[in-house]
């Protein structure tokens, strides 16, 4: 992937849209095998909060995915460091009924493979 402005602009649309299609495996695809995931949300469904490889990725989102009924992402903007290779998505989180402001922070590689992402979650809204 060329990461320029655009196309990381595009890739936050993406990325927002397969996940409104519970497209896990579309989610994965741009992850590195080794790549780390931090969420507090992590913790709470499979015991801890570092994930530390793509497998331990899929599966804490296959088992978040179980438990959520309603999920609808809404990309609110996206900011690109191009000096850091690092993508922040900020949208609108509906769980269950649960409206929350989110952020998702990406990093990438130079080969464009993301290497680590943090999810944080702010109060309902």
């Amino acid at each position: 992937m060329h990461m320029t402005y655009q196309t990381m602009m595009a890739f936050a649309e993406s990325w927002i849209a397969a996940w409104n299609r519970r497209d896990v495996e579309a989610v994965l695809a741009h992850y590195a095998e080794e790549a780390q995931f931090v969420s507090a949300v992590a913790g709470n469904l499979v015991g801890r909060p570092i994930l530390r490889n793509k497998k331990e990725l899929e599966d804490y989102w296959r088992t978040a995915l179980a438990r959520i009924s309603t999920l609808e992402f809404k990309l609110d903007h996206a900011a690109w460091d191009e000096r850091r290779l690092e993508l922040n998505v900020i949208y609108e989180a509906n769980l269950n009924g649960e409206r929350k402001r989110a952020c998702e922070i990406m990093q990438f590689d130079a080969a464009g493979r993301q290497v680590r992402g943090e999810a944080l979650y702010g109060a309902i809204i």
